[in-house]
């Protein structure tokens, strides 16, 4: 499998190509959305989300609710084109009309890809940067994953995420997985331990109070995934080398981690590695999962458990110091649009990520024409837990 995407913030839409999704699976446009609409939601967005509604169009690659193996294209409609018409409109225009629209944008916000996208583009209005390089392209990452998940459900393979931490308040628990799976979703801060989430929305709210904003911790889970898929023979074969690749090009994460993460680093191995376990009902398994469901880069059966680290986003209304790149003035940065905390929001994107990395390394790791290929190998895969 494998994807691109196109489509500004505020242009007319968003587009995905998807290629390499098995024939003959059953895809609906509603399950799409249901997982689009997740991504939308969280304490501490900002009103965009209340004028966008993210919904998806199929408009090629399946036919009557049905795969066709051939590419399947995306369509996210953006709501609010039509008061950007002008501004991010496609034909050609005047420099009187340009100058009289005074929507250049010449001040880059820190934190942000403006000032260095202006320089590799040589782009003097950084509109240019700003409308691509917008998280508002991670909808379109959404509805990649999303498919991707309903691939995974076929095959027995189940997402889940959370909210581990939010501007330093942390949920120390640790949760089995059925107690994880059926926990989520119960706050709009996302997270399982109840008793933190009106702690989470205070402290969402005192940063907004103060113009700033707070980033967080999330968790990704992968549960009931075939043993041995990803490979030690070369690093880029490794999957939870993959898996780290995508969840830091999310925007604004900037790190990431597998089981126990940086804690390893605090304890003796004899409290980190797993023991291999065996009995003739479940074959090989281990008795703890610290190391999050990878061993020399491929799976091992346990569940997989990703974290990711979410920045506080750049963009504020307690604005920070830059220089304007035509004047070189010294200016207080401009807001172009905030939320005080999309932490949640940021655990749906990065279970959709995640969700697509794992199924692409299954349509590489099995023979993935059509669905039925794919899961009679993924069987033969679990019968060799036992079986070895």
């Amino acid at each position: 499998m494998r994807y691109l995407t196109s489509g500004e913030s505020h242009g007319p839409q968003l587009t995905v190509i998807i290629e390499g999704v098995p024939a003959n699976l059953e895809i609906k446009a509603e399950d799409i959305n249901t997982e689009m609409f997740k991504r939308q939601g969280g304490y501490g967005r900002g009103r965009r989300m209340q004028i966008e509604k993210d919904a998806v169009e199929i408009v090629s690659g399946v036919r009557n609710g049905y795969t066709l193996g051939s590419p399947i294209t995306l369509v996210v409609t953006n709501d609010d084109f039509t008061h950007w018409r002008n501004i991010m409109g496609v034909a050609p225009i005047t420099d009187e009309e340009r100058e009289n629209m005074k929507r250049t944008i010449t001040k880059p916000r820190p934190g942000h890809a403006d000032l260095i996208g202006g320089m590799k583009y040589n782009h003097r209005d950084l509109r240019n940067v700003l409308e691509r390089s917008s998280a508002r392209e991670t909808a379109a990452r959404v509805a990649v994953g999303a498919v991707s998940k309903i691939l995974l459900e076929q095959l027995d393979i189940h997402m889940y995420s959370r909210v581990v931490e939010i501007g330093g308040i942390k949920d120390e628990g640790l949760y089995d997985t059925e107690t994880f799976k059926q926990n989520i979703d119960k706050n709009d801060v996302r997270v399982i331990d109840e008793s933190i989430a009106q702690k989470m929305r205070d402290k969402i709210d005192a940063s907004k109070k103060e113009g700033d904003s707070i980033g967080g911790v999330v968790q990704v889970m992968v549960e009931n995934m075939p043993v041995a898929v990803g490979s030690y023979v070369q690093y880029d074969r490794k999957l939870d080398g993959r898996i780290a690749q995508g969840v830091v090009s999310i925007n604004a994460f900037k790190g990431v981690s597998f089981g126990e993460g940086f804690k390893a680093a605090e304890k003796p191995g004899s409290e980190i590695q797993d023991e291999i376990l065996y009995n003739s009902e479940s074959g090989f398994y281990r008795g703890s999962n610290h190391l999050g469901g990878f061993e020399g880069g491929m799976t091992n059966g346990m569940p997989i458990i990703v974290n990711g680290v979410m920045k506080p986003i750049p963009t504020l209304y307690k604005p920070l110091n830059s220089v304007d790149i035509n004047t070189k003035e010294d200016f207080k940065a401009t807001i172009e649009r905030s939320d005080s905390c999309a932490v949640p929001a940021a655990s749906v994107v990065c279970e959709h990520v995640v969700a697509f990395e794992v199924a692409k390394a299954i349509t590489e790791e099995f023979q993935s024409n059509h669905i039925d290929q794919l899961k009679a190998q993924i069987e033969e895969r679990r019968r060799l837990n036992i079986e070895f």
